[in-house]
């Protein structure tokens, strides 16, 4: 097993049992703070001086975005910029606002006990009776905010109205860049996300981005996921990732995208529910060095991959781009799954626990959000038919494909020789006791939960008493596809009700893992990492 990937710069020294303590008392302990975009490096080796200036612009408009999600997350960050404790004012920042996202408490006095449900998307005291009653179609976008009009009643705000001022100064850096870029397909995107930000009508810049396969830079930007939106799973958050492309690997990866129609066609569930959908021909796999995330990519936890657009119609039409940040994965891998391992699987299989595996779990979870269920079996769109409940289920589903396809995959991709099956799946173990810690208030840990004690009912996996998890192997790759399967269904029912018990049932904390929290905090083994940004 390797204990080190790509060398990753890192602020904090948080590494393991074995590694220097953080302040005990600090709620620090659990984030490990990474440097990214560092240039001494050699991360910006071969990009011109013109490309550093798209780059610049790149940054530029992410900060934009970045105060049109605070104003989203939180409101007015003049409160958080005040305060006078160096301490709690550095922990606000890390989550944008008031509420720990581990947890989704507040750790500010003068602010509700937990996060709102739908953050400032909605009016606060608004009653589910009234969105119901409310009567404009436009309730249901993504891009508007519901809003009180000086009578009282609701009424919704376009994104590029409320947030016009920032939104006007995000399009003049992205036409700026288009001005002086040399690739006419970075052109075209950066023209067309502008018009999209300035009308939210995003489907041709989203088929544009998919279009602009041939540049090194990338710049994902504008409000991409539902994931804050927990009231309703409706509206969708600012944020921004600037990246460059890791050429070498992304072309290795380019095998993966020319089988998903194969994954498509191998999904572990009833035949009806895999012919239903046919991902787009154009989907394409890219490997990134990120060098800024910004708004809700920068908030709490950090992702390590993304997979976009959401929207089903370009799915099907296009495909999707899914990009994976390397030196991220790194830094998580390094910080937090490897040491992990050695204090939570058992010895015999602890040494299964392997960075490539890791990478190809962490590249198959996001090819598998183009994929599997998007229309119901009558007919309607999964997220609308599952509601604040969809991206739940999602996250759950393609954390259980990633491993099931990573596994399928090994021999099929050469990669073998590389990992087997067992290292896939001790991996994903070791992952998901990590993600676990998240709690169900976060969608991405509820999804890690629900994996975890599926695959524990199952028999898959077993807490002995000496703290250490052991795998039956004899049950280990079953679990995954009858869990797979069942998440497959209930989005091909679209089945609110059946999504809302399972969600119930497998995403509680049992006794093992809140003892295994407690240990990975005695421990010093951070939750997650935060950004140092030097570029």
């Amino acid at each position: 097993m390797k204990r080190i990937i790509a060398s990753v710069s890192v602020a904090a020294a948080v590494l393991s049992a074995c590694g220097s303590p953080v302040e005990k008392n600090s709620r620090f302990a659990d984030y490990v703070t990474v440097e990214i975009g560092k240039e001494e490096t050699g991360l910006l080796d071969g990009i011109s001086d013109n490309g550093k200036e798209v780059l610049n612009l790149y940054r530029f408009a992410a900060m934009e975005a970045d105060k049109i999600y605070w104003q989203q997350a939180f409101g007015d960050r003049t409160a958080i910029d005040t305060l006078s404790d160096g301490a709690v004012k550095d922990y606000a920042l890390v989550n944008y606002g008031a509420w720990d996202r581990l947890n989704g408490k507040a750790f500010i006095p003068g602010y509700s006990e937990t996060m709102p449900e739908g953050l400032r998307f909605y009016p606060e005291d608004m009653t589910d009776r009234e969105f119901l009653e409310f009567d404009d179609p436009d309730k249901f976008s993504p891009y508007t905010l519901i809003r009180r009009g000086e009578d009282g009643k609701l009424k919704c705000v376009w994104y590029h109205e409320a947030y016009a001022p920032n939104i006007e100064k995000i399009c003049n850096y992205l036409r700026a860049a288009a001005d002086i870029t040399i690739v006419p397909s970075v052109r075209e995107y950066l023209l067309a996300k502008a018009e999209a930000l300035a009308s939210d009508d995003y489907e041709g810049s989203e088929c544009k981005w998919l279009e602009m396969d041939n540049s090194r830079m990338d710049l994902v930007i504008g409000p991409n996921e539902s994931k804050d939106d927990h009231k309703y799973g409706i509206k969708r958050s600012y944020n921004a990732y600037v990246v460059l492309k890791d050429l070498k690997t992304t072309e290795y990866l380019s095998s993966i995208a020319a089988k998903m129609g194969e994954l498509q066609a191998a999904l572990p569930c009833s035949e009806e529910y895999r012919n239903g959908f046919t991902p787009g021909n154009s989907s394409n796999i890219f490997a990134c060095d990120a060098l800024y995330y910004a708004g809700g990519a920068n908030a709490g936890i950090k992702d390590i991959a993304i997979n976009l657009p959401f929207d089903s119609a370009v799915q099907a039409e296009v495909g999707t781009r899914t990009i994976l940040m390397k030196n991220v994965i790194s830094a998580k891998f390094n910080h937090i799954i490897f040491p992990l391992a050695q204090l939570m699987i058992s010895e015999d299989d602890r040494e299964l626990v392997d960075s490539d595996a890791f990478f190809w779990n962490v590249a198959f979870r996001e090819v598998a959000h183009g994929l599997g269920v998007k229309t119901t079996t009558d007919g309607r769109d999964v997220s609308e038919a599952l509601g604040n409940l969809a991206l739940t289920i999602e996250e759950a589903k393609a954390l259980a494909l990633g491993v099931y396809f990573s596994s399928l995959m090994s021999n099929s991709l050469g990669t073998s020789n590389i990992v087997t099956r067992k290292n896939c799946f001790t991996t994903f173990l070791a992952a998901i006791l990590r993600a676990s810690r998240f709690g169900s208030k976060e969608t991405v840990g509820t999804g890690n939960l629900i994996c975890y004690n599926y695959i524990k009912e199952a028999g898959a996996i077993s807490r002995h008493p000496d703290g250490c998890y052991y795998i039956d192997w004899n049950h280990a790759e079953e679990a995954i596809a009858s869990l797979a399967s069942e998440l497959l269904e209930i989005q091909a029912l679209g089945d609110y009700g059946k999504a809302k018990d399972f969600i119930s049932r497998y995403s509680v904390i049992d006794k093992d893992l809140d003892a295994d929290m407690h240990n990975l905090r005695l421990e010093q083994i951070p939750a997650d990492i935060r950004f140092s940004f030097v570029w």
